[in-house]
């Protein structure tokens, strides 16, 4: 059985055309599990009367559906909404995940989507294949595409910040880091067992499928290949901290402070760092990233525990590869982007001119467009082109990884 799992707070313009997307499947067997959510005190707020009344007639609207499978989670009712300190899409989310859980066999598929995604026909028999092709994955990081919609100032926006998505995981992949993945929340999937074998998701305001990846890599093998794509919402939302929505208001303001193009080279300096893993096995040796690893973790030698503890060589490389995970990458780069500023546009032209020099023609990219390359002024076209040739390099590590 496969379990489709929504959250939905505000999404009564959307959710009816992903709805129409999981009625055109060409698999029958599966369940969908709505989790409509919001504080309850915004029952009492003028200011967010319109998301309960918003919310109220998603309960409605799926009410009416001829959906037998269909699993309503009201917690927008007044009375069944969450307290100040447990909201967010993090909480509904874990509701959602530990409802199927609950009732779900250990060889079931969870599907998280969100409720402004699209997707093919296909796309439900799609995630089906990959984890029969590849039973020990633990999940699937499916690939995505946002659309392009006409409004010129949210596609730049959009464009923009899918270039930083797709730089960040394909320096990654370049470096063969563990944690060569993009995290969305509408675009994972994985077996009941593999929920179960972490614990389950840990809910937060924000980021939670962020850190829910994450605990899923330090367990086993995370896909990250599928033939089908989804197609997450283009458009602003504030109703997390960080994520999509956010990035798209602040971008649209011309404030990329949060999301700069790292430097190839802080990638190779992180990539230093792993390949001295086994070498520090033996005893402290410095890295290019040992003074951070020192501050974050407030020791002289960040690697005496995980020495202490290792049985083997290969058990203190993993064990490293746990501790300086994706996060820890993260903080390191934005260290990094702090003490050495650097334009966006000159990282991004360095590293293709370097490392993908021959496909920016196959890319339809001409010198002329590159160099003069401003992201708050170069053509929608030229960006789309720069995000679609960076989807192909990323598409291309991802046939090509295995377990």
């Amino acid at each position: 059985m496969i379990h489709v799992a929504i959250p939905a707070m505000n999404e009564a313009g959307y959710l009816p055309r992903t709805i129409e997307c999981l009625l055109s499947q060409s698999v029958e067997d599966f369940s969908l599990w709505v989790c409509v959510n919001q504080p309850d005190s915004w029952w009492n707020n003028p200011g967010k009367i319109e998301v309960c009344e918003n919310n109220r007639q998603t309960i409605n609207y799926l009410g009416g559906l001829d959906m037998p499978r269909l699993h309503l989670l009201d917690h927008s009712s007044p009375g069944k909404g969450w307290t100040e300190k447990a909201q967010g899409v993090g909480h509904a989310r874990k509701r959602l995940m530990d409802e199927i859980s609950r009732h779900g066999s250990a060889g079931d598929i969870m599907v998280s989507l969100d409720a402004d995604t699209l997707f093919g026909k296909q796309f439900l028999e799609s995630v089906e294949k990959v984890f029969a092709r590849h039973p020990r994955a633990v999940a699937l990081s499916n690939p995505y595409r946002h659309p392009l919609t006409g409004d010129s100032r949210l596609d730049r926006a959009m464009l923009r910040y899918e270039i930083y998505m797709r730089y960040y995981v394909v320096n990654l992949w370049r470096i063969a880091s563990p944690y060569s993945f993009t995290a969305l929340g509408s675009a994972i999937s994985l077996p009941l067992d593999s929920y179960r074998r972490i614990g389950g998701l840990t809910p937060k305001k924000s980021g939670e499928d962020f850190y829910f990846l994450q605990k899923l890599r330090k367990c086993g093998w995370v896909c990250t290949h599928n033939e089908s794509k989804v197609y997450p919402g283009t458009r602003y939302s504030d109703r997390v901290f960080f994520g999509t929505g956010p990035a798209l208001i602040r971008g649209s303001r011309e404030d990329w402070s949060s999301y700069p193009l790292y430097r190839h080279q802080w990638f190779d300096q992180v990539k230093a760092t792993c390949d001295l893993f086994p070498r520090l096995y033996a005893g402290p040796l410095d890295t290019p990233m040992t003074a951070f690893l020192q501050r974050t973790f407030g020791c002289h030698d960040p690697f005496s525990g995980l020495r202490e503890n290792a049985a083997s060589t290969s058990s203190f490389v993993r064990a490293c590869h746990q501790r300086i995970d994706g996060l820890r990458i993260l903080q390191y780069l934005k260290e990094q982007s702090r003490l050495h500023p650097c334009s966006d546009e000159d990282s991004l032209r360095d590293f293709l001119n370097l490392f993908h020099a021959g496909r920016l023609e196959e890319a339809r990219l001409s010198p002329e467009e590159m160099s003069l390359l401003e992201f708050s002024a170069s053509s929608i076209d030229v960006l789309n082109k720069i995000r679609i040739l960076l989807e192909s390099i990323e598409s291309a590590y991802q046939k090509n990884d295995c377990p």
